[in-house]
């Protein structure tokens, strides 16, 4: 991979890992919410059925793949990102190694 794609490569994934993200850091936050308003809508009296009724329910569940799919997307992009620096820090020692060699051969 020539140097000038790898820097594309970066410019285009670092908004993409940014976004899933933030996509799951709200997942996260309103999966608090999403409880709250499901044990609002329960019939039952005790909190503690209250709340085994939320997290049965579908709307719940759902939402827990999402933050599963969620997780998944920012993983792959962040793993994506630290190729891309390797690929980097890989190609700044060979160029090191060259200029190294060269002097040797003068």
């Amino acid at each position: 991979m020539k140097l000038e794609q790898l820097f594309e490569e970066l410019e285009k994934t670092i908004p993409l890992y940014s976004e899933a993200k933030g996509e799951l850091a709200y997942l996260e936050t309103y999966k608090h919410s999403l409880k709250a308003i499901k044990m609002a809508q329960s019939t039952e009296t005790s909190v503690a059925a209250q709340e085994k009724e939320a997290y049965r329910s579908d709307e719940y569940q759902n939402h827990c793949k999402a933050i599963a799919v969620a997780t998944e997307k920012a993983e792959a992009l962040k793993w994506k990102l630290e190729v891309a620096k390797m690929r980097w820090e890989t190609w700044r020692t060979l160029q090191a190694t060259e200029r190294a060699m060269e002097r040797l051969t003068r």
